[in-house]
Order: structure tokens, then sequence, then C-alpha cells
């Protein structure tokens, strides 16, 4: 029986051989753990470094940002920058001629904007604007790419937050740091404020280029026009400038302005942010910036600058300065020296020129102090000191008229020799016994020197500082012909009260300052100078004037319609040229030369200068009342009473010697008319 089971154990036991199908022996069961782990400790070694490489990651990346934030102010401390003060410069008109600060333009409401203008922003910026809080990380991994990709930072991925927490509180750096710093503030931003402020805040400080800061200043800087009247495709032009202001600028890049605004166009449709009829008909009539022009007004805002703190002490709030420039007198005058200036000036080697244009009652009306503000800053209206020429020869007259003599005295034209200086007339020839009318006419050299000998250099220069020059005279004989040096301005305003009747003018631009509340902080009061010149010899003066350009130098300079007087000026070696005219409505001097001193080529008072006076008076007294000159009202020209003084439709005039001396030869003037006519006009002494 034992055996038998025995034998059934055996029979039943697996072959010691053979391995069991049911089980495995330990040392197989060994192994293939032993495969298992060597399959798996690689990616669980992955897994743990990937881990732990990630914690050191956060831990240094919030190490950074702990640092960056440690660097910038207590973030309980920090406030929104204020915006440093504004001055708006107003016309007569009362619209905005330029701006200055150094943040030029001022805050505007969002709710008073048009709602496309902040949308075309949000379009092209930051379209998931109002749907993040403050970094969006998908732009952020959008820019991180492309830097991986170009090897540099060439994409910020910042949104709208971001850019004002730069323009407000980082520089314009565009490195990791300030990246971080930059995210930083902008949380902060969100947390401090609603998503309209910050869209507020962006529209009034982001930069729109050609020295715009914020939407207003753009609009009136390249449209002419307030923010909360642009249209559609001028607001996708002002959106699409923030990506590179300098180099989308539509003054300067009128057709990559043009392309990006059709982006911003095609990304507030998707949006629905306009309408397709609202973009097609955007895109059918593109935005136009205004002609930017030579920016001639800046001359007088720089003019304005510089006495502001005089007028209303330190600024710190914003003002507007109303001032009496007409813009378009300010306009007519800018394009007509360059229209005169740009085709004749190559010929006649003469690189700048000068305008001013007062009343005369001494409002300046228009200021150029050059060709091309851009390209030169310098007013040569106002700083500029050169030798008036002949223009100065008007004192003399004046000196000599208040020592007794009349326009039909007579003084001998011939040779006169002072310590070896020998003025001459432009033509050499000298013509004996001339009016002291025909002598100012047609500018003799040798008789202004010979009346300032007889009545004394230094009460010609007394008499041209009580008309207004301010600079330095030399009183000597060489004064007579213009040797010291004047500006245009003062030259020009002591030509006024030859326009005014006789009294004394000060210059002035600034009628009033008062700052955005109203209230006014500076007002011009009407000053009261009094008479400088008695009546009739403002009326002898007038029309010895008024016959430079009936028959003297200036016969180019005739207004038709209007009674006009004026002088021609020429320096030594035909470095400056000049022509002061006037009105009763308007005194206007003219100064063209190089800014180096040398000399052109034969340019002369009465030819270029004319010309620009010509063509800028013109326009102004476009729809103007008539007014006569004071002293001639009905009075009519010498000319018309001495038909043997017209001169040739030719004469000009030119430099001789240290002074201006016309090229026209005198006639013979039937003496006896002329002083038939003065016996009634003015009386006889």
């Amino acid at each position: 029986m034992g055996l038998r089971n025995s034998k059934a154990r055996r029979a039943h036991a697996p072959d010691a051989g053979s391995p069991s199908r049911g089980s495995e022996s330990p040392r197989s069961k060994r192994g293939s753990s032993g495969r298992k782990r060597a399959a798996r400790s690689p990616l669980r070694r992955f897994l743990y470094w990937s881990l732990v490489l990630g914690l050191w990651a956060m831990i240094a990346a919030v190490g950074t940002i702990a640092f960056a934030v440690s660097t910038l102010p207590p973030i309980q401390s920090l406030e929104v920058p204020k915006r440093p003060p504004t001055i708006e410069i107003v016309g007569t008109d009362g619209r905005p001629l330029v701006t200055r600060g150094e943040m030029s333009g001022t805050d505007v409401s969002i709710k008073e904007l048009p709602p496309y203008l902040p949308k075309a922003f949000v379009a092209i910026e930051d379209r998931r604007f109002f749907s993040h809080y403050g970094i969006d990380p998908l732009g952020l991994m959008r820019a991180a790419a492309a830097n991986v990709l170009r090897r540099g930072v060439s994409q910020g991925g910042s949104t709208i937050t971001q850019q004002l927490a730069k323009n407000l509180f980082l520089t314009q750096q565009r490195t990791l740091w300030r990246k971080m710093q930059e995210v930083v503030l902008a949380l902060w931003l969100e947390r401090r404020f609603s998503k309209t402020e910050i869209l507020e805040l962006y529209l009034n400080r982001v930069y729109f280029g050609s020295g715009a800061y914020g939407v207003e200043a753009a609009a009136q800087r390249y449209f002419g026009k307030p923010a909360r009247e642009v249209k559609v495709a001028e607001a996708a032009m002002l959106a699409g400038l923030v990506k590179s202001p300098s180099r989308l600028a539509p003054s300067r890049n009128p057709d990559g302005a043009e392309r990006r605004a059709r982006a911003v166009l095609a990304a507030m449709t998707e949006l629905g942010f306009v309408t397709e009829t609202m973009a097609k008909a955007a895109l059918t009539q593109p935005a136009r910036a205004k002609p930017a022009g030579a920016g001639s007004v800046n001359y007088v805002a720089d003019w304005i600058m510089d006495v502001l703190d005089d007028l209303v002490g330190r600024v710190e709030q914003d003002l507007v300065v109303e001032t009496t420039i007409d813009p378009a007198l300010q306009a007519a005058a800018e394009k007509a020296l360059i229209d005169e200036l740009v085709p004749k000036g190559q010929r006649l080697e003469v690189a700048q020129g000068a305008i001013v244009a007062i009343t005369p009652e001494g409002a300046v009306r228009a200021m150029v102090g050059g060709k091309n503000y851009a390209e030169s800053q310098f007013n040569r209206a106002v700083a500029a000191k050169r030798q008036p020429g002949s223009a100065f020869k008007p004192f003399v007259y004046l000196t000599a008229l208040e020592r007794g003599l009349t326009p039909e005295t007579v003084r001998e034209d011939k040779p006169v020799v002072l310590k070896g200086w020998k003025p001459e007339n432009y033509s050499h020839d000298y013509h004996g016994p001339v009016t002291l009318m025909q002598a100012l006419a047609l500018s003799l050299n040798t008789v202004s020197v010979r009346l300032t000998l007889e009545v004394g250099p230094s009460v010609v220069a007394k008499t041209a500082y009580r008309l207004g020059i301010a600079s330095k005279l030399e009183a000597n004989p060489s004064l007579a012909l213009g040797t010291s040096e004047v500006s245009l301005i003062e030259l020009t305003c002591a030509y006024a009260p030859f326009a005014n009747g006789g009294n004394a003018i000060a210059p002035h631009v600034v009628e009033r300052v008062r700052n955005h509340a109203g209230k006014t902080l500076f007002a011009r009061t009407p000053q009261n100078l009094g008479r400088i010149i008695e009546p009739r010899h403002v009326a002898m003066m007038n029309a010895m004037m008024r016959e430079t350009l009936v028959s003297g130098t200036a016969q180019r300079a005739r207004l038709p319609g209007w009674p006009a007087a004026g002088k021609t000026g020429t320096s030594q070696d035909f470095r400056d040229a000049w022509f002061v005219g006037y009105t009763g409505h308007l005194v206007t001097g003219v100064w063209v030369g190089n800014d180096d001193a040398s000399p052109t080529k034969k340019a002369t008072g009465g030819g270029l200068p004319v010309d620009i006076w010509s063509r800028f008076m013109r326009v102004a007294h476009q729809g103007v009342a008539v007014a006569s000159l004071p002293g001639l009202a009905g009075a009519p020209s010498f000319a018309s009473a001495l038909p043997n003084a017209v001169l040739p439709p030719g004469s000009n005039e030119a430099q001789v010697g240290q002074g201006g001396a016309e090229s026209v030869r005198p006639q013979v003037i039937n003496r006896s008319l002329d002083g038939w006519f003065l016996d009634r006009l003015f009386g006889r002494r």
C-alpha cells in the first residue's frame, strides 16, 4: 500500500529536468525581476531628475523674481507718475499751433474717444487684453519661440499692461531682466486699476513718433484734429504706429504706415470691432497725414518758451498759451519764403532766410526763423544779428527831417572821403544836386553819409534807439550805411511807428496764459507807450519811402490797390539782403543770406527779399479793407508829380563800400513842381 502510494506520488511529480508550467524556480524569478527593473530605471531616472531640475528652476525663477521685485520701489508706495506739464500754444483762431513739454499732448478720457479708436489698439497690440491678468502666457510663449529661432530678442510678447508698465516705470532696454520687472509691475497695475483705466493711461502715454506722446498729440500732429474726431482709417493708422513709431510715421513713410493700417483694419474686422462695411470704407479712403511743411511755427514756440517763465513763473501744470499768431499768415509766410528761396537761392548762393510780420501796434502775426526748422532750429528772425545796409537809412533821414529838413531839401551827390574811407554809389557816378526824397528812394550812399555827418552819428543812433532798435550801434559815419548789426525783428518793429502814425510799440506774441481749468495766469494789458514821431514827420517819411516802391529800388514790391512803403538794404559784399515794407495793415521784414556770413552772388534787397515780401503780402491783404498810410490819405504818389523821376523797370539795388547802394541813376527833377506839391502837403520850412 505504501509502495503503491509512493509510486503514485512519483508519477504525479513533475520531471526534474523539465520546468513546471505552473511555477518558476527562485533563480528564474530573480532574473526576470532584474530585467524589468533595468528597463524601468532610465525612465525613473528621467522623471526624477526632471522633477529635481524643475524644482530648482522654480526656485531660481522665484528667487530671480523676488530679487527683481527687491530692486523696485515698495509696491505699496508705487504711484503712476504724473505727466510732465504740457504747454499748448494756440493761434488767433483758438486752434493748437504746436504743443511743447517733455511729453507733448494732453490727456483725454476714453469716454471722449470714438469706440473704434481704443479697440484698434487692442486688436493689433493685445487682443486678449480684456481676458488676461496683465500677462499673456500664449503671447510670451510665441515671443520666446521667435527669440530662440532668431537667437536674440526680436519679439517682446508684451501686453498693453506690460507696455504701460514699461512706459511709466522702466527704461526702453530689451533685456530679460527688464522683462521680469515689467511682469511684476504689470501684475501690480492690473490689481490697482480697472481695464478701462489701464487702457486710458496707455493711450495717453504711448509714443507715436515725431515728438507726439499720447493719442491726442498724435491726432493733432498727423491729422490736424483732436483725437475725438478721428475716423476709422485714421484710428487704424495711429494704432499701427506703436509697433515702430520712427519707421512708420506717416509724415516720413506714408506707404509703410498705410500697409500697417490695413493690418490693423483686418484685425479689427476679425474681432468684430468694426463691420466689414466700415473696414471697406476705410480701405477705400485711407488716412492721409497732413503735410509736415517746414515746421516754421516751432520758431515761434521756441521764442515763447524762452519767455514763458518770466510771464507765469515756474511751469508746474498744463498751460494754454493764446498767441497773436495768425495760422493762415504763418503758413503764407512759410510758403512765400520756401517758394522763392528754393528755386532762386542756389543761383544766388543764398541758403537761408527769415520773415517777421507784425501789426502796426506790435502784435506778431507770423514769424519764420529759417528755411526748415527740422534742419536748423536757429531762429534767424530773433537771434541772428546782421548788417542791415541801406535798410537803416530811414533813421538817418528821419533825424534830418526832425532837424528842419524836408523831402524837397537838396543835397549834393558827390564823392566823400573820410580818413581813407570812400563810400560810393553802385554806378560809381555822382549826380550832383538831388532831393532827399530822391536820394532815399534811390538809396544814394553819399547823401546818407553827408546827412549823418550833418546831424551827428550819435543823434542818428539815438533816433534808432527811440524807434525800437535795441542792439548796440557804433556812432560813426559808417552808421549811415547800416554797418552796425541788428536783428530782423527789431528792425521790423522800428518801422512800425511809420505805419501807426508815430507811436512807440512793444512787440508781443503772447496775449493770455491759462490753465486747463480756465484760470488766467497772465493777460497782456494794452500799453500806450506814447508818441515818438511827430505826425508831420511821419507823413514826410511815408511819402519818401513810398517812392522806394513807386520809382526806387523796390518797384517789384507794389501791392495792387494798397498804399505801401518800405526800404531795401544790402550789406557789404552782398552778405545780407533786406527789405522792410509796410501798409496800414501790416509791417513785414525779410532777410536772406548765409549763416556763415559768406557773400552771396549779388543778392540785393530789391531782388529776392522784395519777391518774398510781395508774395506774402499779397496773400495777407486778400479780403482786407484798404487802409491808407498815416499822413497820406488821398495824397497822390510823388512819382505822378515827377515824370522825369521814373526809373527803368529793371532798376535794382546793390552794395558798395561798407553799406548798401542802389544800381539806379537819378534823373533831373522839376524842383518847382516838386516844391509846389510839398508846399501844399507839408508846408515849407
